[in-house]
C-alpha cells in the first residue's frame, strides 16, 4: 500500500477546492505585490536556478510575495526533482526528519516522493537524520509550497522533503554537503522554506529583515547565522536558508537575487505586529 500524506492546511493557508485554489493562486501571480501576471512555463529554459527562499505563510498573506520565486522557476524550465527544506514548527522527531517513500496529495493531485533520494540522504545522514514520517503530518512550511509547483509543472516531477529541528551550524552544513553530493549531475531545485521577522512592528521587521537578506545575498551560512544571533531575528527557517547557502556555497558560480520584500501588513494595512516574507533566487552567474 502507497502511503499518501493528506494536506494537512487545506481550506486554512489555501483553498481546500481545486478550482478556489487555482484562482488564488492566479491571485497571488497577479496581485500588485505579485509579479503581475500569470506565468508561463518555457520548458526550454537554461535551468540555470538552483533554488529559491520561498515564504510559508497563508496565501491570502505571502502568497504574492512566493509567487516572484515561482515565476522565475516558471521561465526557467522544468525541473526534474524539487528538493523542499523547512523549519520543523511542531518540535517532533530527529534532528533532521526525511519524509518516507510515498505520496504527497493537495487539491491539484498528488506528487511521487523520490524514494532513492531519500535512501541516500539517509545513508549519509546516519545519526543526524531519519527516514520518519510523524513530523511532517500537521507541518505546513513545506506542503504551501507545493500548489505553486503544481499549477506551473503539474506532477511531472519529483520531490524530497526535509524538516529541520535543529538550525544549526553543523546540521546545516552536514545536510547542504549531502545535497550537493546527491545531486550533483540532476535537473533539481532546492526550496528553502521561511518567513522572516514575527509579530513586530513594520518599521523594525523590516530593519531587521534587510540585515538578514544582506547575509543570505553573501552566500555565507555562518555569516547569516552570526547576524540572526546578533540582531535577534525571529526569522523561522534560518537553517534550510543556510542548507541552500551551503550547496550553493559548494556549487560555485551562484548568486541570490532579492526578488520581493513584503510584510503582513502591506496586505492587511496593520502595521502595528507584521510578518516579513522574502522571496530570494538563487542562481547561476552568466559568464560574459
Amino acid at each position: 500500500m502507497i502511503r499518501v500524506r493528506n494536506p494537512a492546511v487545506a481550506g486554512y493557508f489555501y483553498e481546500r477546492d481545486r478550482e478556489a485554489l487555482i484562482n488564488q493562486l492566479k491571485w497571488c501571480f497577479t496581485h500588485s505585490l505579485g509579479p503581475g501576471e500569470i506565468p508561463k512555463v518555457d520548458y526550454k529554459g537554461e535551468r540555470g536556478i538552483l533554488g529559491l527562499v520561498s515564504p510559508h505563510a497563508g496565501y491570502i498573506y505571502s502568497g504574492p510575495v512566493a509567487a516572484h520565486g515561482f515565476y522565475a522557476l516558471a521561465q526557467n524550465g522544468k525541473p526534474d526533482i524539487v528538493v523542499l527544506v523547512g523549519p520543523n514548527h511542531h518540535g517532533v522527531g530527529a534532528p533532521v526528519s526525511i519524509y518516507p517513500e510515498g505520496m504527497w496529495k493537495t487539491p491539484l493531485g498528488e506528487l511521487e516522493v523520490d524514494g532513492k533520494i531519500v535512501e541516500e540522504l539517509s545513508e549519509s545522514l546516519r545519526g543526524l537524520a531519519e527516514v520518519e514520517e510523524e513530523p511532517h503530518l500537521f507541518e505546513h512550511s513545506l506542503e504551501v509550497q507545493l500548489p505553486f509547483l503544481q499549477f506551473l509543472f503539474q506532477k511531472d516531477f519529483r520531490i524530497v522533503s526535509i524538516l529541520m529541528l535543529a538550525q544549526n551550524i553543523f546540521a546545516s552544513k552536514e545536510l547542504g554537503d549531502a545535497l550537493s553530493e546527491i545531486l550533483h549531475g540532476k535537473n533539481f531545485i532546492i526550496i528553502a522554506s521561511s518567513d522572516f521577522t514575527h509579530y513586530e512592528p513594520q518599521e523594525r521587521a523590516e530593519r531587521q529583515d534587510m540585515q538578514a537578506i544582506k547575509a543570505i545575498l553573501t552566500l555565507e551560512p555562518r555569516f547569516l547565522y552570526d547576524t540572526i544571533m546578533k540582531y535577534d531575528i525571529t526569522m523561522c527557517g534560518y537553517g534550510p536558508v543556510m542548507v541552500l547557502m551551503q550547496v550553493a556555497k559548494n556549487l560555485g558560480g551562484i548568486k541570490a537575487k532579492l526578488l520581493k520584500y513584503a510584510t503582513s501588513g502591506d496586505i492587511t494595512g496593520d502595521r502595528s505586529s507584521v510578518v516579513g516574507y522574502a522571496s530570494i533566487l538563487f542562481e547561476k552567474e552568466l559568464k560574459h
